[in-house]
């Protein structure tokens, strides 16, 4: 196979181009540009230079992805029966796909490449906006970034923001981070004689007409860390400093021991959140939620067992071991088989740390929930009742003895007959496909809900409950429940 020799046009017109990579130019008998839209090249153009340009691919294809496999796939191929020169703007191996895609292709042996230099835009680009970047810096391609790649604390350059479509997809995703105002810089041409430096506020940057492929974008950095509430990393920060040297009191004195009882409550509130469909409480009630496990972490960090890289390490790498019909070989059709091959794998990973198939089943701070587990659990070794008659017999059976532990039986004994009768319920509720857990939330919340109506009527009224008898106190009870109807 022959040479593929690959130049950088440099960041701007002629004169920053050096005497080497102008000669080889000059004197490249096959040259292919990927864009003719470039001052170095409309500057040769009037020696005498020809070239053939791909920007007619551009035109044929949406996605610029396609567009670069493209021209790689004919480089490959004019290669086979000749040396070639692709010039590309700017350096070579700066922010250039196409090259990469060369690289790739060498590395599997498809390919010869020889990379000459050129001048990248970035010290251009720096020495326009007075930065240094030291200070720290991304360089992202417009064409693909994501919003979680973005770093609010850094100057932040984004290239290949060719035009006004390009530009409102990088404005759509920058402003799910920064305020809609905050100003922009748009660099074009740096260090030539045609550089300029526009800055606009976000919102407008997609209005602004002069994107072309000599066009950067730049966003400085955010130092404010209340205006960098939207990273994570600022929630980790503030959650350190509450429990750092000058941190809260209350705060530096919590263990996972004492946050416990939290935890149960936000989950109970944003629960809560959920059956009102009440999107912005949702969003709180998470960001509590949230709190804890960031507490959690920064316990674990302090006391030098754990941190947040290992709990995010542990639920990715459990996420994608029990997908592998997302991430790996396997096929899943359907919910059932998804869950299926969930229980298949979890049963594989704790089959050798535990002796017991209930282990792992309890939870602490919720009977219900332990009893459900439990029940759920031996069910599938077909420890169950063969339909849910069997149920309700028990719970029949469970509730007799239990009245007449009532009668004659000791507090112990009375406590023992009870638990016998909850077990039955949770295993109806089992059968039926209902959340106990989530049945007492709501019939607690009922609860509240119609008795807080009762003590306001009380105040309406005679104003003490001393002053009502049982029965007209039921009477404002019933009065409630014909309300939420």
């Amino acid at each position: 196979m022959n040479e593929i020799t690959i130049i950088g046009l440099g960041a701007s017109d002629l004169d920053q181009l050096p005497l080497g990579i102008y000669k080889k130019l000059k004197a490249a008998e096959h040259l292919y540009v990927r864009t003719e839209q470039h001052p170095v090249l409309q500057e040769l153009k009037s020696e005498g230079l020809s070239w053939t340009s791909f920007d007619a691919i551009y035109e044929e294809n949406d996605q610029f992805e396609t567009v670069y496999e493209e021209i790689v796939q004919t480089l490959l191929k004019l290669a086979n029966e000749t040396s070639v020169t692709y010039a590309v703007p700017g350096h070579p191996l700066v922010a250039e796909q196409t090259v990469q895609l060369l690289i790739e292709a060498e590395r599997k042996g498809n390919a010869n490449i020889r990379i000459e230099g050129g001048q990248s835009f970035l010290d251009p680009i720096f020495a326009a906006l007075r930065i240094d970047p030291i200070e720290g810096f991304q360089l992202l391609d417009g064409t693909s970034f994501k919003r979680d790649d973005v770093q609010m604390g850094s100057h932040v350059l984004i290239g290949q923001v060719y035009d006004a479509f390009s530009a409102s997809e990088v404005k759509l995703t920058l402003m799910e981070k920064y305020p809609d105002d905050y100003e922009v810089t748009i660099v074009t041409a740096a260090g030539s004689t045609q550089e300029k430096l526009t800055k606009v506020p976000l919102y407008e940057l997609d209005h602004v007409m002069e994107l072309d492929n000599l066009t950067t974008l730049y966003i400085p950095p955010i130092q404010e860390q209340e205006k960098r509430l939207k990273e994570w990393q600022t929630l980790r920060q503030i959650v350190a400093d509450l429990r750092g040297p000058n941190g809260c009191p209350w705060d530096k004195e919590q263990t996972h021991a004492t946050l416990k009882k939290y935890a149960v409550e936000e989950v109970y509130e944003l629960l809560q959140a959920i059956d009102e469909e009440d999107d912005d409480h949702i969003v709180e009630e998470l960001g509590d939620v949230l709190l804890q496990v960031f507490l959690h972490a920064q316990i674990g960090e302090d006391s030098g067992y754990f941190n947040m890289e290992d709990v995010l390490n542990s639920i990715s790498d459990k996420m994608i071991r029990r997908h592998p019909h997302v991430f790996g070989e396997d096929t899943a059709n359907s919910t059932e088989d998804v869950m299926r091959n969930w229980q298949q794998i979890k049963a594989e990973e704790k089959k050798s740390d535990e002796e017991s198939l209930l282990d792992g089943e309890m939870r602490s701070d919720s009977s219900l929930l332990t009893s459900f587990n439990y029940q759920k659990k031996v069910a599938k070794v077909g420890f169950d009742w063969p339909d849910v008659s069997g149920a309700w017999d028990k719970f029949s059976e469970e509730l007799a003895e239990w009245k007449e532990e009532l009668q004659s039986g000791t507090k112990d004994t009375q406590v023992d007959e009870l638990g016998d009768v909850l077990f039955t319920i949770v295993n109806l509720a089992r059968f039926y496909g209902i959340s106990p857990e989530q049945a007492m939330i709501q019939a607690n919340e009922k609860f509240k809900r119609r008795f807080q109506f009762i003590e306001s009527s009380v105040k309406k009224g005679k104003g003490n409950f001393s002053d009502y008898n049982l029965e007209e106190l039921d009477s404002f009870w019933n009065e409630a429940k014909k309300l939420e109807r």
